[in-house]
């Protein structure tokens, strides 16, 4: 059976060389600890560390060895309740560090910086464990608490230094998964909750724990408590990272297989029931527009719960139950199922049969229409013959290879593609209203080792050639930068990737914040290869096309939506959930890139 190994920090009683006293975290540990017997039972292998205990050595001890025992199939859980801090970056830091600061924890007798904490904890996932970090401090967005309110914030001190040692794990990228109180740039609070005082986050997670069950995964687990904490009156917003879908983010906290990431998330917040997609994921912004627009609960019964569309906002749509009462305690997996204008058309050049076929599988994105005449936008023309189906443009020219169409059971995975298609599409020329935020933020490729930026064509395209090589031409190499303009927002961005094989990805820079006046790296300033796709030889004349789609907002949001694979004709499957889907200001920027082969040396 597989074991849960548990490091559980709490401090209270700080020096006052070190950091301000608090009184709600030895509540919180008590609290965690209590959960984890009572969910895990004998399973649970708990470490506490609390006050005076809970030195730097002490804690990187713990991690390493307690956490450090668990093997494949266990779970090592590390929770910290008490201050953080963070002190201006300089030099390799700033590649990482897009606010221009660095976060740490805040131990009995000094900082532990982010950056050591998380290599500490990829060490722990290297060895096979699933690794969850729950950090109820300020500044834990990075680091991987006034009136009623007492601020969980120690000020640096002379000789503190946040830059730590290691800045990633074995193997590269994080391999465990953050729970964090806040944003990397945000404070986070400690108030009186039930007559006892706790942090406003782990109060808020601990009963969106108990009111989702065992299964629920760390991305629904943080929305419910992030509700939790807006209906509470705290200005905090609680982080989870890395929330790419299929990864991490989609386990339950205390352990278990990956789940499927679910389109979108409906839940209880200060303003009512939202879910969490608006204008920037491709909705129509406003209330009138929004009237039409339906989300299903993927986990109801027969018919399923239906929440209907009130307002559409940048990051979030406010919605209404429709004949139903979902519980405010719980979070809903959703999925679109009706939206007010279909984002494409498609007419179907075949028999009767072939359009009833086809019409009874069409998804929210794609409408059937008799005609041309009748298309507004994207249009597709399914041509049905010899048992293919060919999926055309406007000219005729063809989207992908044909697909089979020989009976109903064919039906589907041409809407699939269809669905898919409109999809990428939508992303690709996704177009917000004028915004305060234009141009704030500048996307930047730069050949590596070169000064000098890439400058558009005649077309309006970036053009980046193979370079000739011993072994013959050789993929360019890049650095890509966002510039925050701006003299005094902090802004988040992130960068898409979509792709002439329909694909989209925020890999490049996947969300984060940008410090006025600093830049952010794509792959932390790794450098970034544009080839061909496997699939095509590096011959002259053969070129790929990319669209990088920067979006700017001034709140993070919902990157699901933003996921998308490749379009694979001979082995696409049903792709589940549309790419649609708080008040606030977005914007958007498309650079056109082309990677080609030159036709002479």
């Amino acid at each position: 059976m597989s074991s849960i190994k548990a490091l559980l920090v709490g401090i209270d009683d700080y020096p006052a060389s070190v950091a301000s006293t608090l009184g709600g975290c030895v509540n919180d540990i008590a609290e965690a600890h209590r959960l984890l017997t009572e969910s895990a039972g004998e399973r649970a292998d708990i470490a506490v560390l609390m006050n005076g205990e809970a030195t730097v050595d002490a804690v990187t001890d713990a991690v390493l060895g307690h956490l450090g025992s668990a093997g494949p199939g266990d779970t090592a859980l590390l929770w910290f309740s008490g201050h953080g801090t963070q002190e201006a970056a300089a030099g390799a830091d700033l590649l990482i560090e897009a606010t221009g600061m660095n976060q740490a924890l805040v131990c009995v007798d000094g900082p532990l910086p982010d950056k050591r904490l998380g290599a500490l904890l990829d060490r722990v996932a290297a060895g096979g464990a699933q690794v969850t970090a729950v950090l109820d401090c300020c500044h834990s967005g990075g680091a991987t608490r006034e009136a009623e309110l007492t601020e969980r914030y120690a000020p640096p001190r002379p000789g503190w230094d946040l830059a730590g040692q290691e800045t990633r794990g074995p193997g590269g990228p994080p391999r465990h998964v953050l729970l964090a109180a806040s944003r990397l740039d945000e404070p986070s609070y400690e108030g009186w909750f039930e007559g006892h005082k706790h942090g406003a986050f782990t109060h808020a997670l601990l009963g969106a724990v108990r009111a989702a069950g065992p299964g629920a995964t760390c991305r629904e687990l943080l929305a419910g408590a992030a509700a939790r904490v807006q209906r509470a009156g705290s200005t905090q917003h609680p982080v989870l990272f890395p929330d790419a879908p299929g990864g991490p983010a989609d386990r339950p906290l205390l352990g278990g297989a990956v789940q499927s990431a679910s389109p979108h998330l409906l839940r209880y917040g200060a303003d009512g029931w939202e879910v969490d997609c608006g204008a920037v994921h491709g909705l129509r912004e406003g209330a009138a527009q929004a009237q039409d627009t339906r989300f299903a609960a993927l986990d109801e019964g027969p018919g399923r719960g239906v929440v209907r569309a009130v307002e559409v906002s940048a990051a979030r749509t406010l919605v209404t139950p429709v004949d139903w009462e979902p519980e405010p305690e719980r979070v809903y997996p959703v999925a679109l199922s009706q939206v007010a204008l279909p984002a494409a058309s498609v007419t179907v050049d075949g028999s009767a049969q072939d359009e009833e076929w086809l019409a009874g599988e069409l998804g929210a994105m794609v409408r059937l229409v008799e005609g041309p005449e009748d298309a507004h936008g994207l249009h597709f023309r399914v041509r049905v013959q010899d048992g293919r189906a060919r999926l055309l443009r406007r000219d005729g020219t063809e989207f992908t290879a044909p697909l089979p169409f020989r009976g109903p059971g064919d039906a589907g995975r041409v809407a699939d593609c269809l669905g898919h298609l409109a999809r990428w599409h939508q992303l690709r020329d996704l177009a917000p209203r004028p915004s305060l935020l234009d141009g704030l933020v500048e996307l930047e490729i730069v050949p590596w080792g070169s000064d000098e930026p890439l400058r558009t064509d005649a077309s309006g395209e970036l053009v980046c050639p193979y370079l000739p090589g011993p072994a013959g031409p050789r993929p360019p190499w890049v650095s890509i930068r966002l510039h925050n303009r701006s003299p005094d927002r902090t802004l988040w961005c992130v960068l898409l990737d979509l792709t002439d094989a329909y694909a989209c990805d925020p890999v490049l820079y996947p969300g984060h914040f940008i410090g006025p006046g600093h830049t952010g790296h794509a792959l932390d300033g790794d450098p970034v290869q544009l080839s061909l796709p496997a699939s095509r030889a590096a011959v002259p004349g053969a070129e790929s096309r990319d669209w990088l789609k920067l979006i700017v907002a001034d709140r993070e949001l919902s990157t699901v939506p933003f996921q998308l694979p490749p379009w694979d004709t001979a082995t696409g499957g049903r792709v589940l959930g549309p790419v649609l889907g708080a008040a606030g200001r977005w914007t958007a920027v498309t650079v056109p890139l082309r990677t080609l082969v030159p036709d002479t040396p």
